[in-house]
């Protein structure tokens, strides 16, 4: 039984699209940054006493896509760990201190948290590196989410490549994030299963690489103001991409 806590991220340079629907493996690097003290706690815990796999989110047991993606995660942890136990069953409940589903990145913080729990519980001998692919199949953005503050998940075709690393700046020391709730159901992850439909979507993928270039770069000089107007630009650059595909996701509101 173990516990572990998680920050959401919001995206600086986002990924979008997957080369792999398995496995997450984006078509690009990202980079985002956690807001604390937004948070997601997570409890796992594997029991010959339960029947069977179950999950719990902020009370509501989990059924259908969602539990696909929590059980998925699971499963990495069960194929890398060689503790016994983790063939029994595993009951995991999680709490989100802040709203879902409307923009704050609660998935990135749900699947980071349940993979740091599922990686002590099942008695991994882990670095972050190793535990964001084990986040990254329930959500690509998660990956970043477990190394925390500014993080890049680079692009792979494997776990050796695609992982998480933390980016050296100071910005984070002074860095406040102000939310204005509007609350809006989405759809992310049809978003991305549609993002190569898009005429944008080759257009994006060439730009990309300099934008990822350029925001490292301002983060090492803690620059805020370059490392927001790249951020705003990339939010642009995405919204074309996602307005242009075959269902017209417009998530823009007044």
């Amino acid at each position: 039984k173990a516990t572990a806590r998680a920050h959401p991220i919001q995206g600086l340079v986002k990924y979008h699209g997957m080369r792999d629907h398995v496995e997450r493996l984006p078509y690009h690097d990202s980079i985002s940054v956690c807001t604390a003290p937004s948070h997601t706690r997570t409890t796992v815990e594997f029991s010959m006493d339960y029947d069977e796999d179950t999950f719990v989110v902020d009370g509501e047991e989990l059924g259908g896509r969602a539990a696909e993606r929590v059980e998925a995660v699971v499963e990495k942890a069960r194929s890398l760990s060689d503790a016994a136990h983790t063939v029994y069953p595993v009951r995991l409940e999680s709490e989100n201190s802040f709203p879902t589903n409307v923009g704050l990145g609660s998935s990135s913080s749900g699947f980071a948290a349940a993979a740091m729990a599922l990686a002590e519980a099942a008695e991994l001998d882990a670095s972050m590196q190793e535990i964001s692919t084990i986040a990254r199949v329930g959500s690509a953005s998660s990956a970043r989410a477990v190394t925390g503050a500014f993080s890049q998940l680079q692009t792979g075709l494997n776990d050796e490549d695609c992982v998480s690393r933390r980016l050296p700046t100071d910005l984070h020391e002074n860095l406040k994030i102000i939310v204005g709730l509007v609350p809006y159901h989405k759809e992310t992850e049809d978003a991305h299963n549609e993002a190569e439909d898009s005429h944008m979507f080759e257009a994006r993928n060439a730009h990309i690489h300099s934008q990822i270039a350029e925001m490292r770069d301002a983060l090492r000089e803690n620059d805020f103001h370059r490392t927001f107007e790249l951020a705003e630009h990339d939010s642009l650059s995405l919204a074309a991409t996602t307005m242009t595909g075959p269902e017209g996701w417009v998530y823009w509101k007044p």
